[in-house]
């Protein structure tokens, strides 16, 4: 990738900023109805240690959520790969987490789950592992039939198969699914703490956007949402160069 290549996108979004604040001076659009970069700006700077401390604490869900996600995916996919029994039992309830919406349910976590915090990392979790899971396990699958060949000749046992070829072969297919997980990681973690913010529990971005909109301070509103597009950017930034250097140190 060139210079220019990099360069193109930082480009294109000042451009757009750019525009953006253009026409809102020139259409004279009131603050309320769509504020311009600079009063998004503006809204930072005045209000920038509680959305600050709100960030920290949406960032915290989402890490430890990504964690539980990513633990919780590959334990699962193992024993779907060396367990027929275990596949046929754990992936149809996987599949029923995944495509049942967390917004619907995570009033019902919150309520279940007596700890606000343990309640958001519940709720996200339930969103983020997937990724995790159906990765693994298709990276667990798609081992060579030659190695495989290899280590039965060798007189490898399952558990040595498993963990010694298997196991390292997947992990591109991990990686890939972490970095996904990472994102929606954040997603469940914000949709969470809007349901848990609509019923009083003061904690995160999502929190202060509520409360912003309640108050009708859009341009806090939006410099909120900026903050949790850049938090998005961050991790799946910071998930690509972990997948870069794991499988540039597996590979030397």
């Amino acid at each position: 990738m060139t210079t220019l290549e990099r360069a193109a996108p930082v480009a294109f979004g000042f451009l757009g900023l750019a525009i953006w604040q253009g026409a809102i001076w020139a259409l004279d659009v009131p603050p309320y109805v769509l504020p311009g970069p600079i009063a998004i700006v503006q809204a930072y700077a005045a209000d920038y240690g509680t959305l600050n401390a709100a960030l920290v604490s949406t960032l915290t869900v989402t890490v430890t959520a990504l964690a539980v996600s990513a633990t919780l995916g590959v334990v699962l996919a193992l024993a779907m790969a060396a367990s027929s029994l275990a596949r046929a039992a754990i992936q149809p309830w996987a599949v029923i987490l995944q495509v049942t919406p967390v917004v619907a349910i995570a009033p019902l976590i919150i309520l279940w789950v007596n700890q606000p915090f343990l309640a958001l990392v519940v709720c996200a979790t339930i969103v983020a592992f997937f990724p995790v899971l159906s990765n693994t396990a298709a990276g667990l699958a798609a081992t060579p039939p030659e190695l495989l060949d290899l280590f039965k000749l060798n007189g490898a046992t399952r558990v040595q198969t498993l963990f010694l070829l298997r196991l390292p072969a997947a992990l591109p297919y991990f990686l890939a699914g972490l970095r996904i997980s990472g994102t929606l990681a954040l997603v469940g973690a914000v949709v969470a703490e809007f349901v848990a913010g609509s019923g009083g529990f003061a904690s995160g971005l999502a929190y202060r956007i509520l409360e912003a909109g309640y108050r009708l301070e859009i341009p806090r509103m939006f410099a909120a949402l900026t903050l949790l597009a850049l938090a998005g950017i961050a991790i799946y930034a910071a998930l690509g160069l972990f997948a870069y250097l794991m499988l540039r140190r597996r590979d030397s």
